[in-house]
């Protein structure tokens, strides 16, 4: 298979500056993209549309948890319009103008590797032992921009403990569906399909990480990952894989997604580092959505108390 590196897709399949800027315009005239979107519950919430201007702008959990931010909530109707999801091509708008034929349900996913259970599971059984959380969390994009996203979920390592990896495990690896007649970006070979990522242990066991199934207490839309999405909220957006069906125990450190793709952009650990330039662009300061300025990025995306000792004498330049 071919696989096109970021520096071989043609500048005309790149979302032009002004496009960005003039997002607010763009949103407005594909928000409608959106609505009556119905999406499986996953065994949590009732099904979510993106309406412009809807209450849903205007949520935040009943009471702040340690980990959340208390930034300004990124529009629901951004979150769902501006997004990073090949499988449906590479615009931002593409995932939101393109997932409607997707089905998030019924869904089950495979859980394998070095564990004391393992086997093929429905989601709904997956996921109903445990409680969702509510956690309002900095999401930084590899490309320069981010978002402050309310997101439901259940921390990862609630879900892995229930089956028993052993002393063996050292990562986890995770697998996106593979569904091209339904997620028109997997007939193109952009990247390598299907995408897959990967976690060190001690990542996926940090009580940051989360199995998200919604946002805004709604359950996910197919542009932003239903039903089932990784969130890693202090490395970069590409590390939090969308639509996962495989969850597998292993022993080596994995090779992922970009990492295959572009090894000298994108490394294992993907962490937000602010001292490390993308080779082709500074990673010092990002544009949040909805604001004209651009701010410092923060070591860690701000998380450095919850994480920093998981990578003590580690080079983070060399490791990046």
């Amino acid at each position: 298979m071919l696989i096109r590196r970021p520096h071989d897709i043609p500048s005309s399949e790149i979302t032009p500056e002004d496009s960005y800027l003039n997002r607010r315009e763009f949103i407005r005239k594909t928000a409608a993209l959106g609505a009556g979107m119905a999406i499986a519950g996953a065994g949590l919430t009732a099904a979510a549309t993106a309406t412009a201007g809807g209450p849903q702008d205007k949520w935040r959990p009943k009471s702040p948890g340690p980990y959340d931010t208390d930034e300004e909530l990124t529009p629901y109707t951004d979150i769902t319009s501006y997004n990073n999801f090949y499988e449906f091509g590479i615009d931002k708008g593409d995932p939101a103008a393109n997932s409607g034929s997707f089905k998030p349900s019924p869904w089950k996913v495979e859980v394998a590797g070095e564990a004391k259970k393992t086997g093929l599971i429905d989601l709904e059984d997956l996921l109903k032992p445990h409680t969702p959380v509510d956690r309002i969390y900095r999401h930084r994009c590899v490309e320069g921009w981010s978002m402050v996203i309310p997101w439901l979920g259940i921390p990862l390592a609630d879900v892995l403990n229930r089956f028993g990896p052993t002393s063996k495990a050292r990562y986890v690896h995770f697998t996106t569906v593979l569904r091209p007649e339904e997620m028109p970006g997997q007939k193109r070979s952009v990247l390598a399909w299907p995408y897959v990522e990967g976690l060190r242990m001690d990542e996926a066991m940090n009580p940051l990480t989360l199995l998200a199934t919604g946002i805004y207490g709604k359950s996910l839309l197919n542009q932003n990952g239903a039903p089932l999405r990784l969130v890693v909220p202090w490395k970069y957006g590409f590390k939090s894989i969308k639509s996962i069906v495989k969850i597998n125990f292993i022993g080596t450190q994995p090779k992922t997604t970009w990492e295959l793709s572009a090894p000298g952009e994108y490394g294992f650990y993907s962490n937000v580092n602010p001292e490390v330039d993308h080779p082709r662009w500074s990673q010092a300061r990002e544009r949040r959505i909805g604001e004209f300025f651009k701010r410092k990025t923060l070591m860690f995306n701000g998380y450095g108390e919850q994480v920093a000792s998981m990578y003590s004498g580690m080079d983070l330049r060399k490791n990046f």
